[in-house]
């Protein structure tokens, strides 16, 4: 009785929760209200910037806010052009320079963004940087945040009801199931919707930084000079498509699409 409430109780939240990605149109899951992800993302961000070194007198510090203007402004454009713009409800943008070697950059649910220095001897010039602002900001338009939590809840009541289902089962037998479940989950369920966040993404970044005025063919410079950074994991157990399939992609799928924008913003 138990594992028929949950599985009725999940599919009404599936059926209720349903949303769709801003211009992809890509059907998604969102059982966390967006206000509540805020929230917690601004807390964590204003957490963050407390214990470590931002960097705000400098060539670097300045580009990265210039920017970061100009896309968020890009992405408001775009987005009102096609009606959504009601997906920026309660972003407030934040563009931030911490001094760290690491390459990496993130941007968290409502706009809050991090560059790290490490990562400018990849992004060379304005438009390199546009690249990565432009997929980091994407993820937050696309609410990727509020997706994944989402995966990770279904998943775990998923395993509620495994573990129910094998209440009768020997101890031994049970925990090498549930083991395997969750192995199963990860590279089958969580990883690859990763890595459509990911895709999306690069999608998505190309479109806000060629309506923006930068050149997305600087995209593929870019990934070429990070994929020199050293041996990648498997792609099938990776959250990040291999370099090789994120430029073919970038290329083949993206360009055109975000050639048309840049056409139009010059």
């Amino acid at each position: 009785m138990l594992r028929k409430i949950i599985y009725i109780s999940t599919i009404a939240i599936l059926i209720s929760s349903c949303a769709k990605v801003p211009i992809t149109g890509r059907k998604q899951v969102k059982l966390l209200p967006d206000s509540e992800v805020l929230a917690m993302s601004f807390q964590q961000y204003n957490e963050f910037l407390s214990t470590t070194k931002t960097i705000t007198n400098s060539s670097d510090a300045t580009m990265v806010q210039n920017v970061g203007t100009k896309l968020s402004q890009s992405v408001k454009q775009v987005l009102k052009s096609k009606g959504m713009e009601h997906a920026l409800d309660g972003f407030k943008w934040e563009f931030h320079l911490i001094d760290n070697p690491e390459p990496n950059a993130w941007c968290m649910p409502g706009g809050k963004v991090v560059v790290y220095t490490g990562i400018l001897q990849y992004t060379k010039t304005e438009a390199g940087l546009a690249v990565v602002l432009g997929h980091e900001v994407a993820h937050a338009v696309a609410k990727h945040g509020n997706e994944r939590m989402s995966q990770e809840l279904l998943a775990s009541t998923g395993y509620m009801a495994l573990d129910l289902a094998l209440s009768n089962e020997p101890t031994e037998t049970r925990n090498l199931l549930m083991t395997a479940a969750g192995a199963g989950a990860t590279v089958g369920i969580l990883l690859p919707y990763s890595r459509t966040h990911e895709s999306e993404a690069d999608r998505l970044g190309l479109i806000f930084m060629a309506s923006a005025g930068y050149n997305p063919e600087e995209a593929v410079a870019f990934w070429k000079r990070m994929s020199t950074q050293g041996p990648s994991v498997p792609e099938f157990l990776s959250t990040h498509p291999s370099d090789e399939t994120r430029i073919e992609n970038i290329q083949t799928k993206y360009m055109p699409e975000a050639m048309g924008y840049y056409k139009q913003a010059k």
